[in-house]
C-alpha cells in the first residue's frame, strides 16, 4: 500500500498514519519529497481497508499496489531518486554521468594511464575489476585487494569516484574503505543474499540487469535491495542473450525508457557489454542517452589490443574522447548534459 500524505501535514499527523500502518503489520518505508511525503507499506497483512487511511488526518490518498515490487516502483518517489556521492556528483539529474575505464586493473600504471585518460575525457567514474567473475577458471581472475588499493590510489590523484564489482558477501566488508559505488554484475542479479547485504549497507549500488532476466525480474531484484534501507541504488541496462549471435548480446535499448516510466531509481547504459564490438560500442552509447539513460557504464583501456580481459569491446583512449565530443553535442537535444 501506498498512503500520500498533504504537502502541509504534520510529523505527528504522519507518525500516526504510520503506528497504524505498523499494526496491522506492515512494514513502513518513509520518503519525504520536496512537495510531500510517501509512506509505502509493505507486507502481507491479513486485511486492511485502504477506505480507512484515506480519512487520516493529513492523508492526500491511500492505494494498494498492484505490482510486486513496492519500492521500486515509480508511485513510491514520483519525483525520481537522484543518487548523490560526496564530491557532488549526482546521478539522476540533469547531467549524464560517464563512467569508463577498464575491465580489470592489471597494473598500477595501466591504472594509472586509465584514470588520467578517462578524466581528461570528462568522466567522473574509474571503472576497473579488483575480483573478476570469468566465464573459464583458467582466465585472469583480477588484483584482488591490491587492485581495489591501486584503484582508491589512483582515483584520489585524478579526482575520480571508483565503481567496482562485488562478487559475494565477503567481499563487502573488504571493500567499504576503497571504493564509492559497488557494482553488481549481471551473473548476481539474482543473488538474492547478495543483494539482501547491500540492502544494509549505506553506500551506493549499481546494479546491471541478469543476462536473461525480464524487466519485472530486474525490479524485483532491486526491491531487495530497497528493501533493506539502501535507497541509492542505481539499475544499468547491459544486453540480454538472445538468438542473435553477431553481437556479445543483446542490447535492449526498450529497456532504458521502459524502465524510466516503471521505476524512480536513476537508469543507466552499459554497451560496452551490449554489443562486446568496440567499433559498435559508441552508437549504441548516443542511443542510450537519446532513450534517457542517466549515465554510461564503458570499457576503456589504454591498449585494448593487450588487455587481460574483455579488450575486444574495450575503447581505444582516443575513441572515448571522440564519443564524448558527440555526447555533448546530443545530450543539450534531449534536455541533458554531459560533465
Amino acid at each position: 500500500m501506498i498512503v500520500a500524505m498533504h504537502g502541509q501535514a504534520t510529523e505527528e499527523n504522519i507518525q500516526q498514519v504510520i503506528e497504524r500502518m505498523v499494526e496491522l503489520g506492515f512494514n513502513v518505508h518513509r520518503t519525504t519529497g520536496a512537495a510531500q511525503t510517501i509512506l509505502a507499506g509493505v507486507g502481507t497483512p491479513e486485511h486492511f481497508e485502504v477506505a480507512e487511511f484515506k480519512v487520516l488526518s493529513g492523508v492526500y490518498d491511500a492505494y494498494r499496489i498492484s505490482s510486486p515490487y513496492k519500492l521500486a516502483g515509480r508511485n513510491f518517489r514520483p519525483e525520481g531518486t537522484t543518487v548523490t556521492f560526496p564530491n557532488g556528483v549526482v546521478v539522476g539529474g540533469k547531467e549524464v554521468v560517464i563512467m569508463a575505464g577498464p575491465c580489470s586493473v592489471e597494473s598500477r600504471e595501466q591504472i594509472l594511464t586509465s584514470a588520467k585518460q578517462v578524466a581528461a575525457a570528462g568522466g567522473r567514474f574509474l571503472r576497473g575489476g579488483a575480483f573478476k567473475p570469468r566465464s573459464s577458471p583458467y582466465s585472469f581472475q583480477g588484483m584482488g585487494l591490491d587492485g581495489l588499493k591501486l584503484l582508491r590510489e589512483v582515483s584520489d590523484e585524478t579526482g575520480l569516484l571508483v565503481i567496482t564489482e562485488v562478487m559475494e558477501i565477503s567481499q563487502i566488508e573488504l571493500m567499504l574503505p576503497y571504493i564509492d559505488c559497488f557494482q553488481v554484475g549481471a551473473r548476481n542479479m539474482q543473488n538474492f543474499n547478495l543483494l539482501r547485504e547491500l540492502g544494509h549497507v549505506r553506500k551506493p549500488v549499481l546494479m546491471k540487469r541478469g543476462i536473461s532476466a525480464t524487466i519485472e525480474e530486474v525490479l524485483l531484484s532491486a526491491e531487495y535491495i530497497l528493501s533493506g534501507g539502501n535507497y541509492n541504488l542505481m539499475l544499468c541496462e547491459r544486453g540480454i542473450r538472445t538468438y542473435e549471435t553477431y553481437t556479445r548480446n543483446t542490447m535492449d535499448i526498450s529497456a532504458i525508457p521502459v524502465l524510466k516510466k516503471l521505476t524512480h531509481l536513476p537508469v543507466l547504459g552499459d554497451p560496452s557489454h551490449g554489443v562486446g564490438i568496440r567499433d559498435l560500442v559508441p552508437p549504441m552509447a548516443l542511443a542510450s542517452v537519446a532513450a534517457g539513460a542517466d549515465g554510461l557504464l564503458m570499457e576503456m583501456h589504454p591498449n585494448p589490443d593487450k588487455a587481460m580481459s574483455d579488450g575486444a569491446q574495450s575503447l581505444y583512449p582516443e575513441q572515448l574522447q571522440k564519443l564524448m565530443e558527440q555526447l555533448r553535442l546530443l545530450a543539450p537535444v534531449v534536455n541533458r548534459t554531459i560533465a
